[in-house]
């Protein structure tokens, strides 16, 4: 795969979902309290907004009743710019998702390929860089359906590397993300992992790590708000941002970058 500048931050379209008032019976490891389904559509409608200013073309999708969790679309789907690949999440209560967004899908790309065999892959387990796609081993993706996802890939000329991602991390991306450029924000467990090779890493202060989970897009960083260390730290390394409220989704374990699917498709 060659480096591709720009691949994993450059965007002109997105897709989310709007909250659900089911999304109180929403997966969690911890239980915080049940999400309130109208101070979470209020925080999405901000999230929307703040990608549309970054310059984003976005569709937003119906709410789901019967999926709780369906308004994190990351999960379900990976998109490139060649096409999207309809995930399978290893969750029991999120199995239709990849059924319910494959019109959305098909109406930005000519190529929405399914992953093959019986294995499961959590997109938030996929970090995308400008030259390798990570994919993480977790509670929700295993080595069948990572491997499976790496052989698409391949297909599609870019290079995967399974990971084994670190004992108490729910998925990969909850402990990392890209800030473009070669530059990695991770907590310090991930920082230590080797995953990242030579690119630097802007590690996650103590008592933070929630806010691991950013999003470059364009040029901005999306960064959760209540951080005050981590977004100093994101401001030093030399990148704009923009501060959002997470607070309902992280009550069932999301994150800014579960809300959306980003991507440019050619």
């Amino acid at each position: 795969m060659a480096h591709r500048p720009g691949l994993s931050f450059r965007f002109t379209h997105a897709i989310t979902r709007t909250p659900a008032d089911s999304v109180a019976n929403g997966l969690r490891a911890v239980d915080a309290g049940d999400p309130n389904a109208e101070a979470f559509r209020a925080e999405h409608g901000r999230y929307v907004t703040a990608l549309q200013e970054a310059g984003l073309e976005v569709d937003v999708l119906p709410p789901l009743e019967d999926w709780p969790d369906s308004c994190f679309v990351e999960d379900p789907a990976f998109c490139l710019p060649e096409g999207a690949v309809l995930l399978r999440p290893g969750a029991v209560s999120r199995e239709g998702e990849s059924r319910e967004i494959r019109a959305a899908l098909e109406r930005r790309f000519g190529k929405v390929a399914e992953l093959p065999g019986a294995g499961h892959v959590d997109g938030g387990d996929v970090l995308l860089l400008d030259d390798v796609i990570l994919i993480g081993l977790s509670a929700r993706t295993d080595r069948e359906g990572a491997e499976a996802f790496a052989g698409i890939l391949a297909e599609w000329g870019y290079r995967a590397r399974v990971c084994e991602t670190p004992e108490g991390v729910l998925h990969f991306k909850t402990a990392c993300s890209t800030l473009g450029e070669d530059v990695i924000l991770a907590t310090k467990v991930m920082a230590d992992s080797g995953f990242f090779g030579k690119r630097k890493v802007v590690v996650v202060p103590d008592g933070e790590d929630y806010a691991a989970n950013v999003i470059r897009v364009n040029d901005v960083v999306l960064v959760p708000e209540g951080y005050p260390e981590t977004l100093a730290a994101i401001e030093a390394a030399g990148f704009r941002t923009v501060v959002l409220p997470t607070h309902e989704a992280r009550k069932v374990d999301g994150g800014l970058s579960c809300l959306s699917l980003r991507f440019s498709p050619t």
